[in-house]
């Protein structure tokens, strides 16, 4: 079975998602039976490469907020992450175009490296004192990951290096229906969307398993959508 994932780097729910799921797979029988593949979505696509704006103040813009009630949103999500045993800083984080990042997973997928990669990504933008809109520590967690130094610096350099990979992976989203991450698609059969429970994982696998058409599972989680927002 092959389950694929679309996420982005800058979204919380797909960090914490990811734990979730890997925690539903955990409970699934047949998991050494399963593919995992990551696949690129922009939450904001349009933003110019280097613009980055702090978190909360992009929270409290989008969504007419006050710094205080953006501030306290960002408390519920680390709520949730801090349950799943994760790291979160809920001030200092900034946001910003990931499109490199979302290269190199391209890059780190093909050298069989890309959840090492995806790992320390997340960690770094949402745990750690490291910005992932910087160049020097992007190569920092591609050589982290296993990647060679060189080759991590060449793909930044060029822009076209695995450009069409990603545009093609956010062309399948919209062709799919999703306009929100994390979106999980189990074995082309069953799409789930949001941070589900656990739980709920391991039903889509099981569900899936059987061979039945695709269809959501889960009720309503949160997620993030297209225009930027961390939720």
């Amino acid at each position: 079975m092959r389950v694929e994932i679309w996420s982005d780097i800058a979204c919380p729910w797909c960090y914490i998602g990811k734990a979730r799921f890997e925690k539903g797979l955990a409970a699934f029988a047949h998991r050494d039976e399963v593919e995992v593949v990551h696949r690129s979505f922009e939450l904001d696509p349009h933003r110019p490469k280097g613009d980055t704006a702090p978190v909360l103040e992009m929270l409290a813009k989008k969504y007419g907020r006050t710094l205080d009630e953006a501030r306290a949103m960002e408390a519920h999500v680390a709520a949730n992450a801090r349950s799943e045993g994760l790291g979160y800083r809920s001030d200092g984080r900034d946001h910003g175009n990931t499109f490199d990042i979302h290269r190199l997973l391209h890059l780190a997928k093909d050298r069989g490296r890309q959840n090492e990669l995806l790992d320390l990504a997340y960690r770094a933008n949402f745990a750690e004192e490291r910005s992932v809109f910087d160049a020097e520590t992007l190569v920092a967690l591609g050589v982290e990951a296993g990647l060679e130094e060189a080759e991590v610096r060449a793909v930044l350099a060029d822009e076209s290096a695995y450009a069409d990979a990603v545009r093609a992976d956010e062309r399948e989203a919209a062709e799919l229906g999703a306009n929100g991450v994390p979106f999980f698609v189990l074995d082309r059969k069953y799409g789930v969307s949001g941070g589900q429970p656990a739980e709920v994982f391991t039903q889509a696998l099981e569900q899936a398993w059987q061979g039945r058409t695709l269809q959501p599972v889960g009720g309503d989680a949160a997620a993030c959508d297209i225009d930027g927002s961390t939720c």
